[in-house]
């Protein structure tokens, strides 16, 4: 008589995520909170016209027609605590992004005819950019920075010179300002001020990207930001606020207003203005004539400005070695 081996046959469920075979012990974590007091605050060493220092550099990604990647230098305060850390948790964090362009490209038979180059944003935070974990899909913020992004380069780039074509431009963000010191009451500050830095981030770097890809403009945009900051008492009712160029928010325990402007110092022309805050009532510390309304533009275009100059010599240092290889 034949006899055939057993063949023991296991059924997976497809249909079912099966859990690990055995218990997981969650992990603990020191709470620093008690532990925090105001001397860790981040402090601004830098003058109140002081920007900080920005590193651009343009073509890291040769998969893309253009890319860039923009980082800001972290505040003297900042970066004394990553050396001699007190804490696990850093008092204030710097911002990171890359951008890549791709394109000029035909559209889609099934798209519409345009008579101008179709320009696409898409901005995204990395999961660990921010403090609260960012999720695979895109949230209303992000979206909005799309939107506001998308209308900043719009003004800058000669769109009649690519008809039936379109350009794909995204930014991911590796890490994000923070709104508010991370040992402050939730609502302490509002939930904006730091996403209106990530988004002249943002402009900077898009216009060195598109500037890369050799694509048409009118002139390089630049992103800036100025902020009405009252004094470290919080108490804005007895103290006049004081104007700031490149807030971190961190640093501060109350903003009244900020703007972000898209700045073009060639044409002298403004191509997105995003102003928060009130500031309708505000008085400047130095008795300026001025409206806050007005002082706050002029100083977030004092800001672009100085962003702009970096933009320029990164361009030209990429132009010479290209020239050069």
């Amino acid at each position: 008589m034949l006899k055939l081996p057993l063949i023991k046959l296991e059924m997976n469920d497809r249909r079912r995520i099966n859990g690990p075979p055995g218990g997981t012990r969650p992990a603990v974590f020191a709470s620093h909170l008690e532990s925090s007091s105001a001397a860790d605050r981040a402090r601004r060493e830098r003058q109140p016209t002081e920007l900080r220092k920005i590193f651009l550099k343009t073509g890291l990604i040769p998969s893309a027609s253009g890319s860039s990647y923009l980082e800001f230098q972290p505040s003297a305060s900042l970066a004394a605590a990553r050396e001699t850390p007190k804490s696990l948790i850093p008092p204030s964090s710097a911002l990171k992004l890359a951008c890549t362009v791709h394109g000029p490209k035909p559209l889609p038979r099934s798209a519409a005819f345009s008579p101008n180059l179709v320009l696409t944003t898409h901005v995204k935070y990395a999961p660990f950019a921010a403090r609260k974990r960012k999720g695979h899909i895109r949230d209303a913020s992000e979206r909005d920075l799309g939107v506001h992004l998308e209308t900043a380069l719009r003004g800058a780039i000669i769109a009649e010179r690519w008809p039936k074509s379109g350009i794909d431009l995204t930014i991911t963000i590796l890490e994000a300002e923070d709104d508010r010191w991370w040992a402050d009451a939730p609502d302490s500050h509002d939930a904006s001020w730091g996403m209106m830095n990530v988004l002249a981030g943002c402009i900077t770097a898009a216009s060195a990207a598109i500037a890369d890809a050799h694509i048409d403009c009118l002139d390089l945009v630049a992103g800036g930001v100025a902020a009405l900051v009252s004094d470290d008492s919080g108490d804005s009712s007895t103290t006049s606020p004081r104007l700031m160029l490149d807030t971190d928010p961190a640093e501060h325990r109350s903003i009244m207003s900020a703007c972000v402007v898209a700045y073009m110092p060639a044409r002298d022309e403004i191509t997105e203005l995003w102003l928060k805050g009130d500031s309708s009532k505000a008085a400047l510390e130095n008795g300026d004539a001025r409206s806050a309304h007005e002082a706050l533009i002029d100083g977030a275009v004092d800001a672009a400005r100085g962003a702009y100059s970096v933009l320029g010599d990164a361009l030209r240092e990429s132009v010479l070695q290209t020239i050069q290889s």
